[in-house]
């Protein structure tokens, strides 16, 4: 038997009822019926957005579910909480609308059509991709990993802004570590500190999180290793990333002993009962406590970007162990104190670190020292404390919009006062001057081309096609884009045929 739609009665539902209704002799109320249902079905798809026209059916997207903060962030919609500078009083029809491109990441329950009063003002925010070319349409935010270029929305309209939310690792989009990729959005969320709403510590839960005791006491992972067990810990099931990790790890492995779990490298079966990752990513505590025992972990990011810095950083310190990092080449801006975390890069070899960890290892006095912020008098870094205290979105903080919301509202203010700031200089020119154009630069993400770790002569051949390549494509996509938007192209299929033109550009030395 044929179900309809609850939100859709089709043609073919009114046809079946007309047609019955008609043999009892009751064609009138059938006519007023089917009348009913078809403007029943106007209004619901349109209320939201009444006073513009329909521009093109929405496209169908399953959930998007990154890999990432993302996915450990308990999402509470933000509330009807109206900031204290919040005078608008506007109703929904009359408010700027701002569109998530990325509809799986839509931080509002049920519906796809949300009204929030933020800070200074109020927006409809929508995941319904049928308001892209309206007029009150005032920005589109999209989610960097989701960002693509032959996707792209076409024709950009003038009148509305791009913002980019992107907290994952670069090696997801190198597009918008390219110039032309990055300043084609004007509002930013990144891991980057320079970028308009930081997400720098956003693996990072609260100054609490760090002062935790530590899981394993020192006396025990020194009885650990009279047992057998490695002093260093490895775990990783994603191999063959743009930073080449395995191939340090691997020299490493040379000088000291490594417990590797995990599909890259692996020297140790983990126990059954943790095969499961879902221990690892929900921190569970028999997991915390095996991975605990190890006094150093070895915590290389997948990609190698100022202020990219995740849980295989702050995990460790978290339980207690010590983080031999390579990742962000200014982690140390962010690190407790000035001796707390390990840096692979201040040492000249994989020998020479593994030469430091033995040092360390087989003195407890010294390796200590690397504990001691757990003391909260010992944490010492002004900025690490200061951007804790004055970031206004928080992780599994009810008291607090998680950060997909406080973007979002970050978006609507700026955008209503860029909106009152045109309505001023139509009316008064001369009085009011335009609003400056805003746009992203490098410094918003800005990922330097992947690169080896430098100890070897070569690397794989696989990893040579892969990064490398991708990250001069990217830049051909960024360019591409970039030339479609300047022509006021409305197809996104179009790219490649740019791409090629500029190759040929640049061939002849004219790009």
């Amino acid at each position: 038997m044929f179900v309809p739609n609850d939100n859709f009665p089709t043609c073919a539902v009114c046809c079946f009822l007309l047609f019955q209704m008609a043999e009892r002799g009751r064609l009138l109320s059938c006519l007023c019926l089917g009348l009913f249902s078809v403007l029943w079905w106007v209004w619901v798809s349109f209320a939201s957005f009444p006073d513009e026209p329909h521009v093109y059916d929405a496209v169908d997207q399953g959930p998007f579910k990154p890999q990432s903060a993302l996915a450990d962030m308990e999402f509470a919609p933000m509330s009807s909480y109206r900031g204290p500078g919040n005078q608008d009083e506007r109703s929904n029809k009359e408010l700027p609308i701002i569109l998530w491109w990325s509809g799986g990441l839509f931080p509002h329950f049920p519906g796809d059509t949300e009204r929030i009063d933020c800070a200074t003002s109020s927006c409809l925010a929508t995941s319904n991709r049928k308001v892209q070319l309206y007029k009150r349409t005032s920005s589109i935010i999209f989610y960097g990993t989701d960002f693509r270029a032959y996707e792209a929305p076409l024709p950009r309209l003038r009148h509305q802004t791009w913002a980019l939310f992107h907290e994952e690792s670069p090696m997801n989009n190198y597009l918008l570590s390219h110039g032309p990729g990055i300043r084609m959005f004007n509002y930013t969320a990144t891991f980057r500190r320079e970028s308009d709403y930081p997400l720098t510590l956003q693996w990072l839960p609260s100054l609490s999180y760090l002062l935790e005791p530590t899981v394993v006491s020192l006396k025990e992972k020194n009885h650990l290793r009279l047992k057998g067990l490695a002093p260093v810990l490895y775990m990783q099931s994603h191999c063959d990333v743009p930073s080449d990790r395995d191939r340090y790890v691997r020299e490493l492995m040379k000088y000291i002993q490594v417990d590797s779990y995990g599909k890259c490298l692996n020297n140790k079966a983990l126990p059954a009962h943790l095969e499961d990752t879902s221990t690892a990513t929900g921190e569970e505590a028999s997991f915390m406590r095996f991975v605990g025992r190890y006094k150093f972990h070895l915590a290389l990011e997948n990609g190698r970007c100022a202020d990219y810095m995740t849980e295989k950083l702050w995990r460790p310190l978290h339980q207690g162990c010590v983080p031999v990092y390579r990742g962000s080449p200014v982690v140390a801006d962010w690190m407790p104190n000035n001796h707390s975390v390990i840096i692979i890069d201040d040492f000249v070899s994989p020998k020479a670190l593994a030469d430091f960890l033995k040092f360390l290892d087989g003195n407890d006095d010294e390796y200590a020292k690397y504990l001691e912020f757990k003391n909260i008098r010992s944490i010492t870094n002004a900025r690490l404390l200061e951007a804790l205290e004055a970031r206004e979105w928080g992780v599994n903080d009810m008291s607090k919009p998680n950060y997909l919301n406080g973007f979002e509202c970050y978006v609507c203010d700026r955008e209503n006062a860029r909106l009152a700031a045109e309505q001023a200089n139509r009316k008064a020119p001369r009085t009011n001057p335009p609003p400056k154009p805003k746009m992203a630069t490098n410094a918003h993400m800005g990922c330097p081309l992947p690169i080896t770790s430098g100890h070897f002569t070569c690397t794989g051949q696989q990893w040579l096609q892969m990064w490398p390549q991708d990250y001069w494509q990217s830049l051909d996509q960024a360019e591409g884009l970039e030339s479609l938007i300047r022509a006021n192209e409305s197809n996104p299929a179009l790219l490649w045929k740019h791409i090629q033109r500029i190759a040929v550009s640049r061939a002849r030395g004219k790009h």
